[in-house]
This record gives C-alpha cells, sequence and structure tokens, in this order.
C-alpha cells in the first residue's frame, strides 16, 4: 500500500498528521515548556485562523513564532509595531516610477505565508485596523484594486498583558479577528533550568537553523491535514453544546459581553481540529472544553466590579463549563 494513502481514521493521507507532529517536536528544540501554545499554533494553521500570544517579556513569545515559521518550508515577515508606523508599511503602497511615469504597487510585509506582529498593541488603531481586511478577507485593497494574500497566511500577534503606557488595546471587532488568544506563561522551576542548561551550552535564538531546527512540513501537508479536519464529524448533540456554552456567556451576570456567533463556529472549528490531532474522525465533549478557554477568553468581556472582586475571563469559562450539561 501507498504509505500516503489513508491508514487513518478519517481517510486522510497517513503523513499528514506525522508532519504536524514532527513540527510539534521541532519547535520543541527552541522552545521548552509550551506545549499548550505550540498545540494552539498548529490548530489555528489547521483552521486558517490568526493567534493572539499574550505574556510578559522573556517568555520565548518572538521565539515560538520564528521557531514555528523555520519548521515549516513558508515564506514569514516579521513587523515591530510601533507608535509611528503606518498603514501602508504593512499592507503596502502604490509607489510612482518616475522613469516610466506610472504608479506600481510596492507589497508590504503582509504578502507572506507566515506574518509576525511583534507588540501589536503598541501601534495606534488606524494602523491595526489595516490588518483587519488582511485577516478576514485575506486580501489587501488600495486604490481599488484588491490583491489576494498567499495561501497559507496566520498572521500571530504578541502582546504584553501588564505593560499598558504607551499601548493602544485592541479593539473587540479586531479581537474578534483572532482564533485563538493564547497566553505563554512562566516556565516552571525544571523548564527554566532546562532553558539555561541549554544557553550553557551554547544554543543562540537568534540561529535556530545552528539548534537543529530545520523544515519538516509545508503547504502540501497542511492542505492535506485540512481536508481531513474537514471530515470530522460533529454530532447534533456536540452542535448543541457548543451553542449552549456560548449562549451561557451571554447569561453570565459576570459579563457586559459574551461570545457571538462567529465564536461559536470558532470554538466548533478548533474542536474539530483538535479532536483529528488526537488520532479521532469525531469530536467528543473533552475536545470543545480543551479548546473553550484559548478560543473564547478574548471575546468576552468582564464587569468592572466583577474585575475588582478578581473575577477572570478563563474563571468565567471554567464555571461556565462545569454549569452546561455534557450531552452523553
Amino acid at each position: 500500500m501507498d504509505p500516503t494513502t489513508d491508514n487513518g481514521p478519517t481517510g486522510a493521507p497517513r503523513d499528514a498528521r506525522a508532519s504536524l507532529e514532527a513540527l510539534r517536536a521541532e519547535i520543541s528544540k527552541a522552545v521548552v515548556g509550551q506545549d499548550p501554545a505550540v498545540t494552539g499554533l498548529v490548530v489555528a494553521l489547521l483552521c486558517r485562523g490568526h493567534v493572539l500570544l499574550e505574556g510578559v517579556p522573556g517568555v520565548a513569545k518572538t521565539l515560538l513564532v520564528r521557531a514555528l515559521a523555520s519548521s515549516l518550508e513558508l515564506d514569514t515577515k516579521r513587523v515591530q509595531f510601533t507608535p509611528d508606523l503606518m498603514p501602508s508599511d504593512i499592507t503596502g503602497s502604490l509607489v510612482y516610477d518616475a522613469r516610466t511615469t506610472e504608479f506600481s504597487f510596492q507589497p508590504g510585509p503582509v504578502f507572506t505565508n507566515l506574518l509576525l506582529a511583534d507588540e501589536i498593541n503598541r501601534t495606534p488603531p488606524k494602523t491595526q485596523s489595516s490588518l483587519l481586511e488582511t485577516m478576514e478577507e485575506r486580501q489587501v485593497t488600495v486604490d481599488g484594486t484588491a490583491r489576494p494574500l498567499p495561501e497559507p497566511f496566520l498572521v500571530a500577534a504578541t502582546q504584553n498583558p501588564v505593560e499598558y503606557e504607551g499601548t493602544y488595546p485592541l479593539p473587540e471587532a479586531q479581537l474578534d479577528r483572532f482564533l485563538l488568544k493564547l497566553t505563554v506563561p512562566l516556565p516552571s522551576r525544571q523548564d527554566e533550568i532546562d532553558v539555561l542548561t541549554r544557553h550553557a551550552d551554547g544554543f543562540n535564538p537568534r540561529d535556530l537553523r545552528a539548534a537543529g531546527v530545520r523544515p519538516v512540513a509545508g503547504a502540501a501537508d497542511l492542505e492535506a491535514a485540512r481536508a481531513a479536519v474537514a471530515k470530522t464529524s460533529v454530532s447534533p448533540e456536540i452542535t448543541a453544546y457548543v451553542v449552549d456554552v456560548c449562549r451561557a456567556t451571554r447569561e453570565s451576570p459576570s459579563l457586559t459581553l459574551g461570545v457571538s456567533p462567529r465564536g461559536a463556529t470558532a470554538l466548533l472549528s478548533t474542536a474539530r481540529a483538535w479532536a483529528w490531532l488526537t488520532g479521532r474522525d469525531y469530536v467528543i465533549p473533552d475536545d470543545v472544553k480543551a479548546l473553550a478557554l484559548p478560543t473564547l477568553r478574548h471575546r468576552i468581556q468582564l464587569r468592572p466590579e466583577a474585575e475588582m472582586e478578581g473575577v477572570t475571563a478563563d474563571s468565567v469559562i471554567n464555571a461556565i463549563l462545569a454549569h452546561v450539561p455534557v450531552p452523553r
């Protein structure tokens, strides 16, 4: 039998899941102890979504995305968001050519497969909003002409949750365009020891190739995996469960804003991707629970009095998951 034909439960090429498992293993050569964030990035790739990475400085947010880019045979670009960054610096602009006396379009860094938007909350709303069309429509419109972006296309944006001076919080409409919001926590004591040991042994985060990070997957692998995820079945009971969880956020007394139908669609999509990654061709309630926090935490808004009492978005979602009846 051809090794690239189906041996798995979803009717997918057998190598599709293996290539993405290898992708996770390859990233771990550079990043220690951030397995949930690595898995979240893989899920986002499968769902054609975008990722917001939140964590204090120095927890390897940028390194994580760079390692992902190095592990994929895809084009990647990085933009350091600053207060003086203009929309055209991201999307591109028309440039006048004196020799031909004509204007030609000069593509911006958004014309890539993987865009690292570093410290996205440090640039003004006008520049932040320039990403809205690219993230949702996967195109850039300049002078009335729509220019499609390469496929696959993923925006991985980072932001610092504790330093707000000189920052511009992302508006709700922009947050909703991110499929997942992944928190990158401080490492455990043992993981931090492993990080320092690697550095003592000569690890250079600016030279991932020297660290042994190699491309192990590409666009064809992603397309095969996405086709397999699309075949992952969802029962009516699971669909109703996703709806009930999202509707419960709209009725929570701790929230002023609950999850929209777009958020419910996103949760169903990420649960299907996770089910396929774990080797099943159907979704179970545990898949929904596993992806509920990263998919929903940025789509809800706490009441000020709830925040003062120490309530967090994650605690509200966990409480809802504990109370919404689980289908059997």
